[in-house]
């Protein structure tokens, strides 16, 4: 079971409201969102956070679900677009459904709070995914989903110019830094597949 498994998977905790649900829907279907973005595209944290959603002008939104993509701004304002997979796009579209009847659901932010709070900040994400992370036990923060991606792009054989561009990476050096962990483990597998015939 990967990271993003585990943070879906782990113990719930019923959310408590006045009412006994939430008018702005279950806290969890947000952040399994989150985890499903982090998961699906390695993106910052800044990035995810700097994400905009306008349900009535798509040239005002980010996201393009009915093609699985999501404009990214990285450092420097520099735009890319990132693929999400089809897990990722429905826990998007999940959202969603729940984010248009929020208070605040007019703001361009993407990522709403809970009982009608305002936009979350890259930091008040973070703290929601350790705290997801503190109930599974597993340590655990946004930029582990960066490595964890990297790590998957290259061990099933990802091409590294494609995994540069994916991550909006300029320097070949952070290639190097990210696909580290991976390498030990490709090497391995193509010395079975070069000297055991075994793919």
């Amino acid at each position: 079971m990967d990271l993003g498994d585990t943070l879906a998977s782990g113990p719930q905790k019923p959310h408590k409201s006045v009412a006994g649900r939430s008018p702005t829907g279950s806290p969890q279907t947000k952040r399994n969102a989150v985890v499903a973005v982090f998961r699906a595209t390695g993106i910052r944290l800044s990035e995810l956070a700097g994400i905009c959603y306008d349900a009535e002008d798509a040239r005002r939104s980010d996201l393009d679900l009915w093609n699985r993509e999501i404009t990214i701004r990285g450092k420097g304002g520099k735009a890319r677009i990132v693929r999400i997979g089809y897990d990722a796009a429905r826990s998007l579209d999940r959202y969603l459904r729940i984010r248009s009847r929020h208070a605040q659901a007019w703001r361009p932010q993407l990522w709403l709070g809970v009982n009608n709070r305002g936009p979350l900040t890259a930091n008040g994400i973070y703290q929601m995914i350790a705290r997801r992370g503190r109930q599974c036990g597993v340590d655990v923060s946004p930029h582990r989903f960066r490595h964890h991606f990297s790590h998957t792009w290259l061990d099933r054989g990802g091409a590294e110019g494609d995994l540069m561009e994916l991550n909006g990476w300029i320097s070949p050096q952070m290639l190097r830094r990210y696909g580290a962990s991976a390498r030990s483990a490709r090497a391995r597998r193509t010395y079975d597949r070069i000297m055991n015939g075994s793919p």
